[in-house]
């Protein structure tokens, strides 16, 4: 049986994030060892994709962030575009493959983390830990004993929830004939797509160079497309809205990210934690999930370097989450227009604040101040018909966090 002092499960973004914070010794901190289990290729490890975030500074991961933006562009469905400079934040872009090689290639310098390709069928606990059993890619069954095991795999089913919407899109990575793309501006929110009967769709458009973006599809939804639904999607949005003209499909890439009040257990077992989408870093309101998932595992590296009990702290406070079950019960029931809400907020208010507030960066008084810029009749009512409603449960898809 092989033994460790922490079990990190599963490779995506969590994963390796706290390996990484966890590699290496640092000056007056303890240094753990470590295990980190990564499934053989196969279903079980997803697929590339992209993950995108704000701040302001350097990343942790700067060397693998593919491009940047100060300017954001979001457009209603008719009239003027709101155009924003989000200094001193950026938004960024990194490619899975590109954070992966990065962290792969700091943790094979380091002495006290260890990987080990298998997949986990069990974790128990047991005195004093917990033991986790596996199976490597030829079959063969493996045992791990830990003393604390933090498990960033999707979960297996969604807990219940008083609301839950499904964020699902699909994006082509495109190279055009023509110069047609500014690299200096992306393109947060396009509502120029025709809008679904019970939700809101927009246009994405990351451009990396003048010839080359991520254009993607976007729905809030209770229900996902078909594969020719989600690239008629697309393509209407790149020949009839975009107009790009001849242009080259390089890559996809396709997700689905459950948008609920359901409230995710950090913790599982007396030694056992969930980080990432599972642990509750995904923003309801938003989707978006590698800014929490980096305030989570800072936090959790740090207790284990102290020697601490490492309880993953919520990603996103209580008040942003009470605000986040608002906006969800509102778009769900259909009592707000979901362009018109978003458009509304964008030009009503600096840029850079909007997304300070959808990252739980601002005060109270400036939460306040951005809630008077929504529908307050709509957003109130369904404030106040929350507390009786019952949370069910949910059989929609499980998270791809972006």
């Amino acid at each position: 049986m092989q033994e460790t002092e922490v079990a990190v499960v599963g490779a995506g973004a969590a994963g390796l994030s706290l390996a990484h914070r966890l590699s290496g010794e640092l000056p007056g901190s303890r240094t753990p060892s470590v295990v980190l289990v990564d499934a053989p290729p196969g279903p079980l490890r997803p697929p590339s994709r992209t993950w995108c975030f704000w701040e302001s500074g350097r990343s942790r991961f700067e060397a693998a962030v593919t491009a940047s933006w100060r300017v954001l562009r979001v457009r209603p469905p008719t009239g003027a575009p709101v155009t924003g400079d989000i200094a001193p934040l950026r938004y960024k872009m990194i490619r899975s493959d590109d954070f992966e090689d990065l962290v792969a290639r700091e943790l094979a310098r380091s002495p006290n983390v260890r990987r080990l390709e298998a997949s986990v069928e069990t974790v128990e606990d047991i005195t004093g830990g917990a033991r986790l059993v596996l199976r490597t890619a030829d079959g063969r069954s493996r045992l791990l004993q830990a003393r604390w095991v933090l498990d960033s795999r999707p979960l297996g089913s969604l807990p219940a929830a008083r609301t839950t919407l499904l964020q699902h899109f699909h994006g082509w990575f495109v190279r055009t004939a023509r110069p047609v793309f500014d690299p200096a501006t992306a393109e947060l929110m396009d509502f120029r797509t025709p809008q679904p009967g019970d939700g809101l769709s927009f246009g994405y458009v990351l451009p990396t160079g003048r010839h080359e973006a991520l254009v993607e599809y976007t729905e809030f939804s209770p229900r996902l497309l078909t594969a020719n639904g989600y690239e008629s999607a697309v393509r209407h949005y790149v020949e009839d809205v975009l107009r790009l003209g001849d242009s080259e499909v390089i890559a996809t890439e396709t997700g689905v990210i459950p948008m609920t009040d359901g409230p995710m257990a950090r913790q599982v077992g007396q030694s056992v934690f969930r980080i990432g989408a599972a642990g509750g870093a995904t923003r309801p309101s938003t989707g978006y999930t590698f800014a929490g998932l980096q305030r989570q595992t800072r936090a959790v590296a740090a207790a284990l370097r102290r020697g601490d009990r490492p309880m993953p702290p919520p990603a996103h406070s209580a008040r942003s989450r009470a605000m986040d079950a608002v906006l969800l019960r509102a778009l769900a029931s259909g009592r707000v227009d979901g362009p018109a809400l978003f458009s509304g907020m964008f030009e009503r208010l600096p840029m850079n604040r909007v997304l300070r507030f959808l990252d739980g960066r601002t005060g109270l008084l400036e939460d306040l101040s951005i809630g008077l810029h929504t529908p307050i009749g709509p957003m109130l009512r369904s404030a106040l018909e929350l507390p009786g409603l019952p949370r069910r449960p949910c059989d929609l898809p499980c998270p791809v966090p972006r």
